[in-house]
């Protein structure tokens, strides 16, 4: 079935400036990772694209395991929609097998919209990996989110939403309290405007709901949903805070795996991973430091087979 979307949900997907993508990871957990997603869709076909820099391989590990994705269309800063709506794209990414140049050159009305002009010179051979050592990840809609800002229950375009809720998972072996310092977490995210939680659903597709922290207990940071609500019992689950300015210049994040556990109306999160990045408000410098600290991550990609 092709999942085709209102001309309102159009208007979201192709003019976010930013998108929170959820890929499952092999404990099926989660991991949210701000992107730019350029606008790229084919309603007709049922898919939305997104590309990555080869110099980032870990997403692309994390999918050729497990394809099922989700992308959270959440904020509308430097974007070209006004709509309050909060709304969750969830389906099957396919990784084309390398990067294609000339698909590249054909984006870059898009890519120049949401991102500038790409550097010349010698900033421009520095970013060549950021650039050109890139590859689409194409996905396949199963499934449309569209909540209204309330806790009402989304309106559903696509597959239907599997009946019940998911259930309990397995406790890690090394247990479930935090091991990243749980005040640094809240206070991230009660300075940063985008916080996004994400889980597995009971048909294997991600999850995702915005947050807001509420303070830090005992067992962990203490938060509540900004649409519908968190999935009772205990699991793995990704918490990701960010924020960004214009051309995603200036641009931070904190990105976390850990442990959920809701009870009613409040969940608490133990967070177990950290990882994340400030980037400098500068164009050069951005360039400058995007370009060297992809090395490392392109060679790696060399090393796996995906370059």
């Amino acid at each position: 079935m092709t999942v085709t979307w209102d001309d309102d949900i159009d208007d979201i997907i192709g003019g976010d400036a930013a998108v929170g993508f959820a890929s499952v990871t092999p404990a099926k957990g989660v991991v949210i990772m701000p992107m730019a997603p350029l606008g790229l869709r084919d309603r007709e076909a049922g898919t939305v694209t997104i590309t990555t820099s080869l110099g980032l391989p870990k997403k692309l590990v994390r999918l050729r395991q497990n394809p099922s994705v989700a992308l959270a269309y959440h904020a509308r800063e430097h974007g070209e929609s006004s709509s309050p709506l909060y709304v969750v794209v969830q389906g099957t990414a396919t990784v084309d097998p390398q990067p294609d140049r000339a698909w590249l050159e054909s984006i870059t009305p898009q890519w120049e919209r949401f991102l500038g002009p790409r550097h010349t010179g010698a900033l421009g051979r520095l970013m060549h990996i950021y650039y050109w050592e890139r590859v689409a990840i194409r996905i396949q809609v199963r499934r449309v989110l569209v909540h209204d800002g309330t806790s009402a229950p989304p309106r559903v375009i696509g597959e239907a939403l599997p009946a019940g809720e998911p259930g309990s998972q397995t406790a890690p072996r090394s247990g479930t309290g935090p091991r990243v310092d749980v005040g640094k977490v809240a206070a991230h995210l009660d300075r940063l405007p985008h916080s996004l939680l994400g889980w597995v659903g009971s048909d294997g597709l991600p999850m995702v709901s915005r947050v807001r922290g509420a303070g830090v207990g005992e067992r962990g940071v203490r938060l509540v949903a900004q649409d519908g609500h968190l999935p009772p019992g205990n699991r793995r689950a990704g918490l990701t805070a960010h924020s960004f300015r214009r051309h995603m210049v200036g641009q931070e994040q904190r990105v976390h795996t850990g442990w959920l556990e809701v009870d009613g109306d409040e969940g608490v999160y133990a967070p177990h991973t950290k990882s994340g990045q400030a980037v400098p408000a500068s164009r050069t410098l951005f360039a400058v430091g995007a370009g060297l600290a992809m090395r490392p991550g392109y060679k790696r990609a060399q090393k796996l087979g995906l370059a």
